[in-house]
C-alpha cells in the first residue's frame, strides 16, 4: 500500500490468493483478468514475480499489455545462479504435484517436502 502511495497510484483492489503460483485455477488470478479484460485497471502490482505465477511471467506480461496495463514488481530478487533458480523450480514443482495428491496442510505433504529438500540438499 505505501508502494502505491508514493507511485500515487490509486488502489482499485487488493486480490490475494492462497494457493501456489502454480495453481490457475485461484479466484483473485481469475478476477485479476477480468479486471484487465476490462480496463478497470492501468497497472498490476505485485510483490514479488513469484506471487502472480511460477512460470510463464513474460507471458503475462504480455497479455497484460495488449490490453494496455502493465505489471510492476515492488520487490526485486536477489541474484540467484542457475544451480539455486533449478532447485527452486523443481520444488515449486513437486510442491504443487505433493500438494494436488496429499492435500497442501496434510503431514504427507510435509514428509515428502522434507525428503525433496534432502535430496537436494546432498
Amino acid at each position: 500500500m505505501e508502494y502505491s502511495k508514493s507511485r500515487g497510484c490509486e488502489v482499485v483492489a487488493v486480490l490475494e490468493d492462497v494457493a501456489s503460483g502454480l495453481n490457475e485455477n485461484r479466484k483473485s488470478l481469475s478476477k485479476l483478468f477480468d479486471m484487465v479484460e476490462r480496463r478497470e485497471i492501468e497497472v498490476v502490482l505485485v510483490a514479488f514475480k513469484d506471487r502472480l505465477t511460477r512460470f510463464g511471467f513474460k507471458y503475462l506480461e504480455r497479455y497484460f499489455s495488449s490490453h494496455g496495463i502493465r505489471i510492476e514488481v515492488t520487490n526485486g530478487e536477489e541474484p540467484k545462479d542457475a544451480y539455486q533458480k533449478l532447485v527452486e523450480d523443481l520444488i515449486a514443482l513437486v510442491s504443487s504435484f505433493a500438494g494436488k495428491l496429499y492435500g497442501l496442510r496434510s503431514y504427507k505433504y510435509e514428509k515428502v517436502m522434507e525428503g525433496v529438500k534432502q535430496l537436494i540438499a546432498e
